[in-house]
């Protein structure tokens, strides 16, 4: 049984939830509004402040479905009303981020510099401390996109095993491999 899709989607102030005929939800709220269709099995009802999801049967794919749609609707409601961030740093010498509108100029130690151009509903902020890494923060209200957005940043020069150079998620803990030793 899922335990996630039981539970209801509490919509905060200044939220408001639509479902359209064809099984579509849109969530409005002050940062923006995201829409994503639901499979015709599951019934999603608004009641008051809560976003109910119900399934007909118990078979393992409606099951699935359940909890999978309750959490995309909960990641909506979040999303339009306080927003998600993520924070990426850049770690090696050399190693540099600046943002101008919707494009990240990357310096990532290859001969050239790197233009990331971002989608328009991501914001970036681009961050150096004196003595310390690059920290680039992607703000938005779409989880989904901005997942996608980091990992396309963090592919662009993933963590290096031996002494943990490129693009690592904030609090990430990266696993070191032990390099070469001398044989006397």
């Amino acid at each position: 049984m899922s335990r996630i899709g039981k539970k209801p989607v509490n919509l905060p102030q200044g939220v408001s939830v639509n479902i359209s005929a064809d099984n579509v939800v849109s969530v409005k709220g002050p940062l923006g509004e995201l829409s994503q269709k639901v499979d015709p099995d599951i019934t999603v009802k608004v009641e008051g402040t809560e976003v109910v999801l119900t399934r007909p049967t118990d078979q393992k794919r409606h099951r699935s479905m359940h909890g999978l749609y309750r959490a995309l609707i909960n990641n909506m409601v979040v999303g339009v009303s306080t927003g998600w961030e993520i924070k990426q740093e850049l770690v090696g010498v050399g190693y540099k981020a600046e943002a101008k509108g919707q494009v990240l100029e990357l310096s990532l130690g290859y001969s050239h510099d790197i233009h990331f151009v971002l989608p328009q509903e991501v914001k970036v902020e681009a961050q150096t401390e004196r003595k310390g890494n690059p920290i680039v923060t992607l703000k938005s209200s779409d989880k989904q996109l901005l997942g996608q957005v980091a990992a396309k940043l963090r592919s662009l020069r993933k963590p290096e095993p031996y002494k943990g150079k490129g693009i690592k998620f904030v609090g990430e803990v990266l696993r070191k491999k032990a390099g070469k030793t001398a044989n006397a």
